[in-house]
């Protein structure tokens, strides 16, 4: 089956995710949140660079869990333009 190419929207979005995610790891470093999270490394590393723009519910939710951090938050990505891709309630989330 052949998945239809993403619109720039969609890779926008997966780029907004990708550096929120990145923004909330703080210092710790990617083998430390995929291995609290369940997923593999590489997994994380795609949707961080953008390469998995739309990753699975699933795989977000254990990403969130794994950062400590409401999926809420990341739930509201893309919805409408932001010149800044992380909202300051994420940022002082994380800096907890």
């Amino acid at each position: 089956m052949v998945r239809p190419p993403l619109s720039p929207a969609e890779r926008a979005r997966g780029e907004q995710l990708g550096c929120l995610l990145r923004a909330l790891r703080g210092e710790r470093s990617q083998a430390e949140v995929a291995e609290a999270a369940g997923i593999p490394v590489e997994t994380l590393r795609k949707i961080e660079s953008g390469r998995v723009p739309m990753p699975a519910f699933f795989t977000v939710a254990a990403i969130a869990r794994a950062l400590e951090i409401p999926l809420e938050t990341l739930a509201g990505i893309g919805s409408e333009p932001s010149p800044d891709p992380i909202p300051a309630a994420a940022v002082s989330m994380s800096a907890h």
